[in-house]
This record gives C-alpha cells, sequence and structure tokens, in this order.
C-alpha cells in the first residue's frame, strides 16, 4: 500500500512514503521539545521540571515551561499530547495570547449554560468541603525569596492569557492542563440541581444570557491589593486572589502568605519573596506553613497532569527538591489541617491466582504490598463517589426489570443486538470501537425509545452530538452532550430526589471523562438505571484528573463489548493501524491522504496554509471553513498561535480592534475546563464579544476574552477530540518530535473524514512514537476501588 502524493505547486510532483523509523532518541510520552523554540505538547515550549512521577527523585529542577498548554489546553494528559491551558478559571483556558487589555469589573452576562455548568461542578465541590474540618489559624511562615512583582505578575497574567501553562511538575509537558476554577465557598445548595421539567424526548430551546456570578466586594479587593503592595506584588492580582480566596483573602495573605500559590501561574519561588517581603526575619525554610503550601501546589500540578493521587515517594521527592527540609513533616502536617488525604491500596500480585483458599486469605492479604497514595480531598472524594455509583449500578438491575428490555433486543441485529443483551441484565455496560462504532450504541438508542423507555445520549462535544443525531436510528431526537446533561440545559427533568429521569443513559466518548465529570453523571442516576460508556480507548485521555474509562476496562467489572465494525476508507485503514502501533501506507486514490514533507518551521506555517487557502478547497471541494489545523502545541514557529496568525492574516486580515479578534474570524471558545467550542465572532460592543457556536450564539464578557477565547483555525489535537471535519491538516514540524505519542497521533489523524494532509517534518520519530511511545501512565485509585480489598494492618 502506498500514500498518494499531491501533485500540486504546494506540495511537489511527488512525496516519498512514510519513512521508517531511524533510531531517534527515544522520548518518552509527552516530553517536552528542545529549548529554544522546542515545541512541547500543546504548546509547552522546553523541558519540564520532573518529567515523570515516578522519576520525581532525581529529576533536577529546570526553568518554568513556556506556552505549555486543559482541556482541553496546558501541559499534554498523561497520553502525552497536549497541555491543557488554564482558562481563567476553567484544564482550559485558551486564548491564543493576542487578545488586549481585559476591562476590569465589567461583570457582564454570559451564557447560562457555562454559569450552570461552573455551578454543578460548584455543587459537587461543594459537597466535598462540607466534609472538611474548618482550618485551624494560621502561624508565622517565611522561607527563601525569589522573583520580582514584574516576574509575579508576567507569570499570572501568561497562565490567564494562554501564553503559559500552569506550571505542572509531575505531567510531561505535553498535556493540556486547564486552570482549575476556585474551590467554592461554604456549602448553601443541595448536592443535586434542581429539577428540570421538560421530558427527554422534548427539545430544549436556546438557553438566555444569564447574569454572571457575584465577584468579591470591593472591600474584600481593596483588601487584598494592600496586602499584596506591602508583600511586593502587583496589586492588579487583586480581583483574582479574592476571587480564590474568597472573603477575608487579606486577612489570609497577611496570616500566610504561601496562600498565593494557590492564583495558577504562581510558583513556590515567587510565594517565597512574597512571604519574605511581608515577615521579614520571621521567614524560615521549615515554616509549616510553607511546607503545607508547596505540598498542595504539587498535588495541584498532580492533577493537571491527569493524576487523582501521589505516591508517597514520589511526592516527598518533589517536596525536598522545592526546598522543603523535612517533606515528611509536611506531608504529615498536611494531613493532619485536612487539606489532603492518604490512603492505602493493596497492589495487584502478577499471575495470582482468581480465587483462594479461606483458610489462606487472611494470611496472604497481610502479606500483600501496599501503595501508600497522598491526594487531595476534591479528587479522592469524586473517585471514591464514583466508585460507590458505579458499584450501585452494577448491583442494581433485577430480572424482572430486564423483562422490559425484550423488545429492544427483538428490535436489533448484530453488534447493536449483542449491546441491548448486555445492557438488559446489567447496569453497567462498556462498548469500544472507532467512530464508526457509533452507530451501535445509535441503534439501542433509538430501539430502546421505540420501546419506551426513558434514554438519552450524551457526546463530549456539540459536533459529537449532531454527528449522532444524523444517525437515522435516532431521528434525530435524545442527543445532547455531556455538559449540558450536567448543566441542565439539555436531557430530561429530576425526580424528587434530584435524580435524572432516565431508564438509560449512553455516554459516547467515554475516554474524555475526567473523574470528577464522570461521578457528577453517575449519582446523578436512579438505581435500576443503565449506564452504557462508549469510546475509543486509543484516544487521547481526558484533559481533567482520572482516566476513568481505561481504569473501567482494567477493572473488568462489568460487560466489555468491543465494536466489530471498521472506521471506512484510506483514512479509516491507516487510523486503525496506528490504534495497534502500525503505521501502514495505504492505498489513497483519490488523494484521501497526503504527506507534504518539509525542512522547517517556516515552511510548515507555509504549506499550511496554501494546504487550507488553495489545494483542499481545490482539489477536494472542501470550504476553507470545513477544514481544522492540527498541531501539537500553542507555542513554537509552527504551534497554533503561529498558524492562526498566518491563516488569519490570508484568510480574514484586520487590524483586531476587540483582543485580537475580528468579525468572521474562526475562534475556539474554552467555557469549562476540559471543553473547547469552535466557532465564530460575529461582532463585538460593550457587553463583550459575540461569537456563534455550534450554531448558538455566545456572549463572553469582556473580561473574559483573554481567558477564554483564542484564534481557532489551528487547534491543538486536545481541543479537537470529539469533533470531526471534512478535512484535517496534521501539522509536525522538526521541533515537535519528542512530543509525539501514539494517542495523539492517532486522534489528530482522525479528525479528517474524507481527507487528511500531513505536513511532516519529524522523520523518523513519528513512526517511532506510532510504534512505541503509547499512552503515559495516570496515578490513580478506581480500577482499585472496584475490586474487593483484603484488609490491610
Amino acid at each position: 500500500m502506498s500514500t498518494e502524493p499531491e501533485t500540486t505547486e504546494e506540495t511537489g510532483p511527488g512525496t516519498p512514503e512514510m519513512p521508517e523509523a531511524q533510531g531517534a532518541p527515544e522520548a518518552p510520552d509527552g516530553v517536552a521539545g528542545v529549548a529554544g523554540d522546542g515545541l512541547a505538547a500543546d504548546g509547552g515550549e522546553g523541558a519540564s521540571e520532573v518529567s515523570d512521577v515516578s522519576e520525581a527523585s532525581g529529576a533536577p529542577e529546570t526553568s518554568e515551561v513556556e506556552d505549555g498548554g486543559a482541556g482541553e489546553e496546558t501541559a499534554e494528559p498523561a497520553e502525552g499530547a497536549e497541555t491543557a491551558e488554564p482558562t481563567g478559571s476553567a484544564e482550559e483556558a485558551e486564548s491564543d495570547g493576542s487578545a488586549g487589555p481585559v476591562a476590569e469589573g465589567a461583570g457582564k452576562p454570559e451564557l447560562s449554560e457555562a454559569a450552570a455548568e461552573l455551578a454543578a461542578q460548584r455543587l459537587e465541590r461543594e459537597r466535598i468541603e462540607r466534609r472538611k474540618a474548618e482550618r485551624r489559624g494560621p502561624v508565622e511562615s517565611g522561607a527563601k525569596l525569589s522573583g520580582t512583582a514584574a516576574d509575579l505578575l508576567a507569570a499570572v497574567r501568561a497562565v490567564e492569557g494562554g501564553k503559559k501553562p500552569a506550571s505542572t511538575v509531575f505531567a510531561q509537558p505535553a498535556r493540556p492542563a486547564p486552570e482549575r476554577a476556585p474551590e467554592p465557598g461554604p456549602a448553601t445548595a443541595p448536592v443535586r440541581p434542581a429539577p428540570v421539567p421538560e421530558p427527554v424526548r422534548q427539545e430544549r430551546p436556546a438557553p438566555a444570557p444569564a447574569a454572571a456570578p457575584v465577584g468579591p466586594s470591593p472591600q474584600t479587593v481593596e483588601a487584598v491589593r494592600q496586602v499584596l503592595a506591602r508583600g511586593g506584588a502587583p496589586e492588579a492580582l487583586g480581583q483574582q486572589a479574592a476571587l480564590v480566596l474568597g472573603e477575608g483573602a487579606g486577612d489570609v495573605l497577611r496570616e500566610d502568605p504561601w496562600q498565593l500559590l494557590r492564583l495558577p501561574g504562581v510558583r513556590p519561588e515567587q510565594a517565597d519573596g512574597f512571604a519574605r517581603a511581608l515577615l521579614g526575619a520571621e521567614c524560615g525554610p521549615r515554616d509549616e506553613r510553607r511546607g503545607r503550601a508547596v505540598t498542595v501546589w504539587l498535588l495541584e500540578q498532580a492533577a493537571l497532569a491527569g493524576h487523582t493521587a501521589l505516591e508517597l515517594p514520589a511526592l516527598t521527592a518533589a517536596l525536598a527538591q522545592r526546598g522543603v527540609p523535612d517533606p515528611d513533616e509536611a506531608v504529615q502536617s498536611t494531613l493532619a489541617e485536612g487539606e489532603a488525604l492518604v490512603f492505602e491500596d493493596a497492589l495487584e500480585e502478577a499471575g495470582a491466582p482468581a480465587a483462594r483458599a479461606a483458610d489462606d486469605e487472611e494470611e496472604e492479604a497481610a502479606e500483600r504490598p501496599v501503595r501508600v497514595l497522598i491526594a487531595l480531598e476534591r479528587y479522592a472524594m469524586a473517585e471514591e463517589s464514583l466508585a460507590d455509583g458505579l458499584a450501585r449500578l452494577i448491583n442494581s438491575p433485577s430480572q424482572d426489570a430486564g423483562e422490559a428490555w425484550a423488545p429492544v433486543v427483538a428490535e436489533l441485529s448484530g453488534g447493536a443486538a449483542e449491546l441491548a443483551r448486555a445492557v438488559a441484565g446489567h447496569g453497567l455496560v462498556l462498548h469500544t470501537g472507532g467512530d464508526a462504532s457509533r452507530a451501535e450504541p445509535a441503534a439501542l438508542l433509538g430501539a430502546a425509545r421505540d420501546a419506551g423507555l426513558r434514554a438519552l445520549a450524551v457526546c463530549h462535544t456539540p459536533d459529537g452530538r449532531d454527528r449522532l443525531a444524523a444517525l437515522p436510528p435516532t431521528r434525530g431526537a435524545g442527543v445532547g452532550t455531556v455538559a449540558g446533561l450536567l448543566a441542565g440545559a439539555e436531557g430530561p427533568g429530576r425526580d424528587g430526589d434530584g435524580a435524572l429521569e432516565l431508564d438509560l443513559l449512553i455516554v459516547l466518548d467515554a475516554p474524555q471523562l475526567d473523574v470528577e465529570s464522570a461521578a457528577m453523571l453517575v449519582e446523578s442516576l436512579p438505581d435500576g438505571a443503565r449506564l452504557v460508556l462508549s469510546g475509543d480507548p486509543a484516544l487521547l485521555w481526558s484533559a481533567g484528573p482520572g482516566r476513568v474509562f481505561a481504569d473501567l476496562l482494567a477493572a473488568r467489572a462489568c460487560p466489555q463489548l468491543a465494536s466489530r465494525l471498521p472506521d471506512p476508507g484510506p483514512i479509516g485503514e491507516l487510523v486503525s493501524g496506528i490504534g495497534i502501533g502500525e503505521l501502514n501506507q495505504v492505498e489513497a486514490p483519490g488523494k484521501e491522504v497526503v504527506i507534504v514533507p518539509v525542512r522547517d518551521a517556516g515552511e510548515a506555517v507555509h504549506r499550511t496554509v496554501q494546504l487550507v487557502a488553495d489545494s483542499v478547497p481545490r482539489a477536494f471541494g472542501v470550504p476553507v471553513e470545513d477544514t481544522v489545523v492540527i498541531t501539537p502545541g500553542h507555542g513554537g514557529a509552527a504551534g497554533t498561535r503561529a498558524l492562526n496568525s498566518a491563516l488569519k492574516e490570508r484568510l480574514n486580515p484586520g487590524p483586531g480592534r476587540f483582543g485580537g479578534f475580528d468579525p468572521g474570524d474562526r475562534i475556539a471558545y474554552s467555557p469549562a475546563p476540559g471543553r473547547t467550542l469552535p466557532g465564530t465572532v460575529v461582532k463585538a460592543d460593550a457587553e463583550g464579544l459575540h461569537l456563534s457556536c455550534a450554531g448558538a450564539p455566545v456572549a463572553v464578557p469582556r473580561e473574559r476574552v483573554e481567558g477564554s477565547v483564542r484564534h481557532g483555525w489551528a487547534l491543538t489535537a486536545h481541543q479537537a477530540v470529539g469533533g470531526r471535519w471534512p478535512a484535517a491538516v496534521v501539522v509536525l514540524p522538526g521541533d515537535a518530535a519528542q512530543t509525539l505519542s501514539r494517542p495523539w497521533v492517532y486522534t489528530a489523524f482522525g479528525r479528517g473524514e474524507r481527507h487528511l494532509s500531513v505536513v511532516h517534518g519529524v522523520e523518523g520519530a513519528l513512526p517511532r512514537a506510532v510504534a512505541e511511545i503509547p499512552a503515559k501512565p495516570r496515578t490513580t485509585r478506581l480500577a482499585t476501588l472496584l475490586r474487593p480489598q483484603p484488609p490491610t494492618d
């Protein structure tokens, strides 16, 4: 099989075959690119501080990763695809860095879906917060001096604007690490959202604009600014610090200056300088508050890298690197204050028998090795809640209830019938396969609704929802998005207990579920409901912490069905090979797959613009707006910023009067962590930037534009996952060679439906990544929680 070369002037008369691996130096998934303009996955330039949790104890510290990038993006998740850049409080601020100054205090309304989604997330976090004890009064603190006010402001602004990632100590610099939303205050509402009256079959109207959440009081902001000024930090950070730390933020910072680390982009050495300026000679490296603050900061960095917990040796090693004299004492202090939790999980013994004699069980359990894990309570409680909810679903179906599914099974055939039979007898079913396999859950959805069952299918993106609705079995009904369902903007109403009025929930794009979203979904299902998690396990994992789908597949706690429907055409054949570690040449008589060799990043940008603006529209009839460009990162000479700048100049030149944007610009809007909505700019006025995303109007307040909107002709793979376009141009500049992994290549190459052009400048690194660099492991507890645990001392 061979890949057809493109014969236009842009690509030249012929293109060589995909080269064999030529012994490129081995780079683990997500390792940062070379120095200088080296491109770290999803925008990370330069090397990360620690390339892997397991290597934390010996890795030298390096400078802050630049342009790294939620999630959907900043430093890539464990699979090494991208980095989720923070979004002003969300695995995802996707600002392209060109936006102008932000108007303070604009406080304009935004879409109710985004506000409601954040509110739903806050409800889950409030439930967790209620379990926490009140923090004890602060003690005097201090540490080493480092950094200036200008450096501090630049660091925070860079994270907010997408120019730099939140530092991810435990991530490969290739994962989207979105900025986490501020922790909510004391709980004031029940865990479950209020019931929504519309039935599942009924389409909901477009959400109306809603008032923006109330921010901190002017008095609080002013008090924070005074403390910041005393500590030599920029007063401009007052609004954000008050938002993150809440009322009384000034007193919090005065008593514990290292709480400044809770602001995205602030690093320990900068917080040290702030503390010394406030406390003077009282500062000391052994201060307990510094040890606790750095411990929590490291756990947050691990969460941005996709981990829900860290093994104790990795955490103590990282603390030692950060100048904490007694790491064990710092961890114990953090646990005593209730800022983290400790767990002992038994390790699986390779080749252990499935069953043991009852007499030997207790003795063997006592000898069984365990690992000690430290986790932030937020993620630990979400993971345990998810495990409890999944166990409830697995154990709740009854034989009588299964009889209601007989008409559904009778209506279907093939793989869809197998799926229906599994669902009839089990509360949780896993379904795997490529894009073509979505036809089987679609058929199940249609048959269940025909049988009078309350059924709904949700996808990761609006594009996925629309493609699912276009499949004949669904007849365009009973579909939505995960975010829309959790926000109450899509799907059924809720009963008196707050549970969704559903008999069947199908979640497609299941690998994109992070642990918190999955926990909220599962907790919302009533007893006896069926849950089908369907997706392609070869894709990039979620932008947020956890690897829910992969953990469930590994736990084998429920039926698993693998679809036998292959993805069609040369692109489907190419991507299927990548999924098993083979980069094959494919026959492409219609030039469905084209390789465009380039020598450097400048040529890569030039060829990409030619392909999008001229070659693809002329050769394949695909309009410019139906072609997506995908590149490994936001930074670098051929990252999303450079490509978007060149594409805007060619396709929609303009002065960029509103934060760098003009009407007609393609954008990527990130309303919440881990979510990216492609769209276009409609207009700008005093209320902010008006967008059209998935056919729905979106108004972004002026103060949120810089942190949540970036140009979107070119995306990262994490931004693009869950969507497909008629044509895709994947850009692989030479400085991206070390950021590639099999999941990244699989995801990027699979975004094109009719045509795929690969702007190829990484030579042997591409086949090497496909063959040798799988998904990077994440430290999670879900698989352990789902299997019976032996007693431990």
